[in-house]
């Protein structure tokens, strides 16, 4: 994502002083549009993640299991959909523009782009190994923000947007993943959010003691 004028789309008028979005656009083409929604939806993310821990609860889940799993999703989702939607706002290029050379745009972009492309999927790179412990791995993290980032560049230069699409973006999106996911690395518990049955399948000399305890006739199996 290039933090340039593009991704900060101007209001759609002013009026003493103030910002005056109009119409649609006003509020979903724009920077200052996206981000009063995106805090307009803060009670919407918190009721939402309440609910479904709420959900979990009734079925019989954990507090503390049932409270972690809905902030993690709710959390991907809202800090993800911000900056992503900010990427996709139509640009100011003439046309789309695509840079595969490493470090090109990198050299050239300020503290703020950095920080700005660090923080796009750092979301999703501290949240999703708290909730999918399949993903509680630096290399599972870093393919996902990979993958993400390169599908987010090619929708740039796909759709109409004039917009750079750049492989600098995509490393930078990839390493914030990263950096965040070993930040919420000690909060893994890959092991405890597998179930008794999950846990023996992937250990044959536990499964053969727990299937001998749980034979009623007294005999080992």
């Amino acid at each position: 994502m290039r933090h340039r004028r593009d991704c900060r789309g101007q209001p759609a008028g002013r009026r003493g002083g103030g910002v005056r979005l109009e119409g649609w656009h006003g509020w979903v083409g724009t920077f200052t549009g996206v981000v009063f929604l995106t805090v307009a939806a803060l009670p919407l993310a918190v009721l939402a993640a309440w609910a479904l821990a709420r959900r979990r609860r009734r079925a019989g889940a954990g507090a503390a299991r049932s409270w972690r799993r809905s902030l993690a999703e709710v959390g991907i989702v809202y800090g993800t959909v911000l900056p992503v939607w900010l990427i996709l706002l139509p640009g100011d290029e003439d046309g789309a523009v695509v840079n595969l050379v490493p470090l090109r745009d990198l050299l050239t972009m300020d503290t703020g782009q950095i920080v700005g492309n660090l923080l796009v999927f750092a979301p999703l790179g501290f949240l999703a190994p708290l909730r999918f412990p399949g993903l509680a791995s630096a290399r599972r993290i870093l393919a996902l923000g990979a993958g993400c980032a390169l599908l987010v560049e090619t929708a740039q230069y796909v759709l109409p947007l004039d917009r750079v699409s750049s492989v600098d973006d995509v490393l930078l999106n990839t390493a914030g993943a990263a950096l965040a996911a070993l930040a919420s690395r000690r909060w893994w518990t890959p092991a405890q959010a597998r179930s008794p049955r999950e846990e023996r399948a992937g250990n044959p000399a536990r499964a053969a003691r727990g299937d001998g305890e749980t034979r009623t006739d007294g005999k080992r199996a």
